[in-house]
């Protein structure tokens, strides 16, 4: 199989798909790769190593897209790329259907098979694709949401860990997945004052075995929100149900009850976004401000550390890519059932049952597991 790795062109976006030992893996298997120039140069890969490794070096994303069976790719297509992709290519990366109607139906016209990292999963609900780019999005969030609480970026002006004798920030953190979790250990080490909210009661007991005390694990229900939106500084959305657009939980009226120049780091924009008041931004104009509440909802928050993301979904990725390339597409999808999880669209048709619902669909089902 030719695979094929283009330079990602989403707007800051540092992150590549493949990393040297995943062109050398590739090319062990019998494979060829080939690789638009400059493409790891944002986590601080050189072309040479490529080369050493055996990819086939190309100067543009046309031949990329012209050559390869597979597309392995970070971020959903842009929309200079959906004329480049053909019938019976796959197309495998990021997509996030659920939260882009355009990006669904510019993928079912081109009739190529779009399979998804967010959805492949393993029969005991881990997500292992999705799941080391969570955890850098849980870090990253108390990281932005520390910066964007500074006075000059419009924040309230407070630190988080507070100093002796003023008190630390409160942080409010919806969802105790992996990124709720990964933010509130960062919280946490700040100091600061941490709520985690799921509706998920084993979860809430987990999590309050292993969190340290400045950390409460609370039921999520309405009326908790709201009370703690009055009271937190800072509040990060991390609720995820995988495939589907993220839950509204804080409308736009909510946000009258929260303190002037408290912060919201939306990491579930990626799926919608889990405030009425969300919308994508990014890291080039990351914020604005309703209601009097800076809001931070960039839709690839992960790619501002190109290295270090790039190395952790690399590690997670490489399986996956040498299965889908060693078997195909139809004999992965029928010899494993994450991979047949991972398939959204197949040959103009809609194989995600959550994608369908979502934008009333006909639902594919050739490849659910049984």
């Amino acid at each position: 199989m030719i695979v094929g790795i283009p330079k990602e062109v989403k707007s800051d976006e540092y992150r590549v798909a493949m990393l040297p030992v995943g062109v050398e893996e590739l090319t062990r298997h019998g494979h060829q790769v080939v690789m638009e120039r400059g493409a790891g140069l944002g986590s601080g890969l050189a072309d040479h190593a490529y080369l050493e490794a055996g990819a086939q070096m190309v100067s543009g994303p046309d031949d990329v897209f012209s050559q390869a069976d597979m597309i392995v790719k970070v971020k959903e297509p842009q929309p200079g790329e959906w004329e480049k992709i053909r019938p019976g290519q796959v197309v495998f990366t990021y997509f996030h259907f659920a939260a882009d109607r355009t990006l669904t139906e510019a993928m079912l016209a081109t009739g190529a098979t779009s399979v998804a990292y967010e959805t492949l999963a393993e029969d005991n609900g881990q997500l292992p694709l999705l799941t080391p780019m969570s955890e850098v999005a849980g870090r990253m969030s108390v990281q932005q949401g520390a910066k964007y609480l500074e006075r000059p970026q419009m924040g309230r002006g407070i630190l988080l860990g507070g100093v002796p004798g003023v008190a630390p920030a409160n942080i409010t953190i919806l969802g105790g997945g992996v990124v709720g979790a990964n933010a509130a250990r960062i919280a946490a080490g700040f100091q600061a004052n941490v709520a985690i909210l799921d509706i998920n009661l084993d979860r809430l007991r987990y999590l309050d075995d292993i969190m340290p005390a400045n950390v409460d694990c609370l039921f999520s229900d309405r009326h908790t929100i709201r009370d703690y939106l009055e009271r937190a500084d800072l509040v990060i959305g991390a609720v995820l149900i995988p495939g589907a657009k993220a839950p509204m939980l804080v409308s736009e009226d909510d946000l009258k009850t929260m303190q002037p120049g408290s912060v919201i780091i939306d990491v579930a924009i990626d799926q919608g976004g889990c405030f009425e008041s969300s919308r994508p931004t990014s890291h080039a104009d990351p914020t604005y401000i309703v209601n009097g509440v800076l809001h931070y909802c960039v839709t690839n928050m992960p790619g501002a550390v190109g290295r270090t993301s790039t190395f952790a979904l690399c590690n997670a990725t490489l399986r996956w890519v040498l299965e889908l390339a060693d078997r195909g597409i139809e004999q992965a999808a029928a010899d494993m059932r994450p991979v047949a999880r991972a398939i959204n669209l197949h040959a103009g048709a809609v194989t995600n049952q959550a994608v369908a619902e979502t934008f009333d669909l006909d639902y594919d089902n050739r490849f659910a597991p049984g």
